[in-house]
């Protein structure tokens, strides 16, 4: 999947979250996608490639940057609670993409890691400010 398509796909999903906001705190050029005032993505270009920057599990984190060249730590973000996502053809030697993994990014999993960060953020809000259950929203079950 191309970095365009990451971008696109992703914003489409987030915008469809309940009580989503996008906001443009660092530039036109850098999208921050928040829930309740709490950041859970950000979109923006490093040096010419669309990327994403995705909370995550630690070990989910570790286990993705192994296995797929499109995910690596978060760019300019604590790199254990944070990936960045760009599409096919991104890597550049040690930027997003750049991990060695044999493995390609498809929607679902794109689908699957911007649900996670989303449903991140909002279990860390306290239960009468969450506009979701984050356990059970987006079809996740409580048995994880």
């Amino acid at each position: 999947m191309d970095s365009a398509t990451v971008l696109r796909l992703a914003n489409d999903q987030a915008m469809q979250y309940p009580s989503v906001e996008l906001d443009h705190p660092f530039g036109p050029d850098n999208a921050v996608y928040k829930v309740r005032g709490k950041m859970f993505m950000m979109a923006y270009e490093l040096r010419g490639v669309p990327s994403l920057n995705l909370k995550i599990d630690p070990l989910d984190g570790e286990v993705l940057r192994d296995a797929y060249a499109e995910i690596s730590p978060g760019y300019h973000m604590n790199k254990k609670h944070w990936i960045t996502v760009a599409g096919e053809g991104s890597d550049d030697g040690g930027e997003p993409g750049a991990a060695t993994g044999g493995d390609r990014l498809d929607p679902d999993l794109l689908h699957d890691l911007v649900l996670e960060s989303y449903c991140l953020v909002v279990a860390k809000m306290p239960k009468k400010d969450r506009p979701v259950d984050p356990d059970t929203f987006g079809g996740r079950s409580d048995s994880r």
